[in-house]
């Protein structure tokens, strides 16, 4: 198969380094400000009452009320944000993988079933962080 065969109709080169660090910019402001505000609003509520998102089995493994596990959830996300903005190499699979343990979450507690989707999603785009940032070295 020709080489030329793979190329999307109408394009003749790659995409533009200034296209390709925008997409990167984009992503790691996402990836960096999303888990620092969900985390924060761990401790206040504002957005939701967190701990309906928390399976049952959660507080029986961890012996902790629902609402001081949600504290621990807010400071790992708060970290995983500035991990993305001062590593997103390493932080975006961080964010990859808590995604991952939110959609588990999710899937244990039979419902919500929405938000896991939309989870997934965030999960598809943290990887695509960590392909940019690894592309670019950072």
């Amino acid at each position: 198969m020709k080489t030329s065969a793979l190329k999307a109709p109408g394009r003749t080169e790659a995409p533009a380094p200034e296209t390709v660090r925008q997409a990167f910019l984009v992503l790691r402001t996402v990836f960096t400000v999303a888990p620092i505000l969900f985390g924060l609003d761990k401790f206040t509520n504002v957005l939701a009452d967190w701990t309906t998102y928390l399976a049952p089995v959660v507080p029986t493994l961890v012996p902790l009320p629902a609402q001081t596990i949600m504290y621990g959830v807010g400071v790992i996300e708060i970290l995983a944000g500035l991990l993305v903005a001062l590593r997103p190499r390493i932080g975006s699979l961080v964010v990859a993988a808590w995604l991952f343990g939110i959609i588990v979450n999710l899937m244990i507690l039979g419902s919500f079933y929405d938000v896991a989707l939309r989870d997934f999603g965030l999960l598809v785009g943290a990887l695509a962080l960590n392909r940019l940032a690894t592309a670019a070295r950072r």
